[in-house]
């Protein structure tokens, strides 16, 4: 249990104010629900607040009556071959894209009066339909979409540009998820996940990280998605406290107001993890770093080792080790191996047993 020192009752919830994961596991539960139980709508994607290269750049333009359909599938189509007449295979589950072509197309369809194929692709239960290129469609596919309630989204982006950014929306949007306890930072461009037992030092060990010119991702509360099936990216379980510590004996402390926004950073592949626990004299801790262990996050192995923790021991500079050895594992070079290597060597070459046993032990 971890320590109250102050509480207050507001309706039926309770908010514990001295340990911030309580906070953010409160506030995470929400944001859960927002993003994973609750189902993914035409609107979601409309009030996502991204920027940069990431902006999707679209509005409604008809259709509104429709924006709370479903987002089911995280892929995308182009309806060139429905707009013909060909409806085997039509993928109506995932989003519309249309383009120049497409839009040539309908004009063509309009100015022969002929809206069959339009009034058939809309009849399915099609999530929405985007246009590129600022596209303002035809009237009269306008005016079936607002009598079928099937949302039309317009974009300046080119097609091709704006299905990688969807693709990309959809891959987080979709991406399986947890929250975890641990504290993750950047140690030399490494993200590392700390874990351990509450009060083991995670935090304490965080903060001298930053104080040594590394960056901090998320204190107590650790969202972790999959993305692509293949890594891990790690995030605060809430924007609001994810950049604040909490430091037994001193409270919580903002570290973006305090060491300024380069010691922070909103999100980091897990490329380590990192468990912290206390020194077990009875345990037997790996010495020479031969064998490789892993973890499994979501499905995906991620390398793993266990540090003790005593009194003298300088957990910060440790990591950073860690994390440069790991760097060089990834350019293939393990320094266990070539020690290992190494000294097999010096064994066959007879030097070791004149060592070992010396001149005067010779017969």
């Amino acid at each position: 249990m971890l320590p109250v020192n102050r509480a207050k009752r507001t309706g039926n919830c309770i908010f514990t104010f001295c340990p911030i994961l309580t906070l953010a596991l409160y506030s995470h539960k929400l944001y859960t629900k927002h993003l994973s139980d609750k189902t993914i709508t035409v609107l979601d994607l409309l009030d996502l607040d991204l920027k940069g290269h990431n902006s999707l750049n679209i509005r409604c333009i008809a259709g509104r009556r429709g924006l709370s359909r479903a987002l089911t599938v995280p892929d995308i189509n182009r309806p060139g071959l429905a707009l013909s007449g060909f409806f085997e295979s039509f993928a109506y589950e995932r989003v519309q894209i249309l383009g120049r072509g497409e839009n040539a197309y309908l004009q063509k369809l309009q100015a022969e009066n002929n809206y069959s194929t339009i009034e058939r692709i809309l009849s399915y239960n099609v999530p929405c339909l985007v246009f590129t290129h600022r596209i303002q469609p035809v009237e009269g596919l306008l005016a079936i979409a607002e009598r079928e309630g099937c949302p039309i989204l317009q974009t300046d982006l080119d097609s091709t540009e704006f299905s990688q950014r969807l693709l990309r929306v959809f891959s987080t949007m979709f991406a399986p998820r947890k929250t975890m306890h641990g504290v993750l930072v950047e140690v030399y461009g490494l993200g590392i996940l700390l874990m351990g037992d509450s009060g083991v030092g995670k935090s304490e060990t965080a903060l001298e990280l930053v104080e040594r010119g590394h960056r901090l991702v998320a204190d107590d509360s650790v969202e972790i998605r999959c993305v692509n099936g293949n890594s891990i990216m790690g995030q605060g379980a809430n924007k609001l406290i994810s950049h604040h510590m909490e430091i037994r004996g001193l409270g919580i402390i903002n570290i973006s107001q305090l060491y300024g926004v380069g010691a922070v950073r909103e999100q980091k592949e897990v490329q380590l993890v990192v468990k912290l626990e206390n020194w077990d004299q009875n345990k037997v801790y790996d010495r020479l770093g031969t064998e490789g262990h892993t973890m499994d996050l979501l499905g995906v192995k991620i390398p793993y080792i266990e540090v003790p923790v005593k009194p003298g021991r300088n957990l910060p500079i440790i990591l950073e080790a860690a994390a440069m050895n790991e760097r060089l594992k990834s350019m293939g070079y393990y320094s266990a191996r070539d020690f290992n290597q190494n000294v097999l060597k010096w064994l066959e070459t007879g030097e070791a047993q004149a060592a070992y046993y010396g001149s005067e032990d010779s017969y």
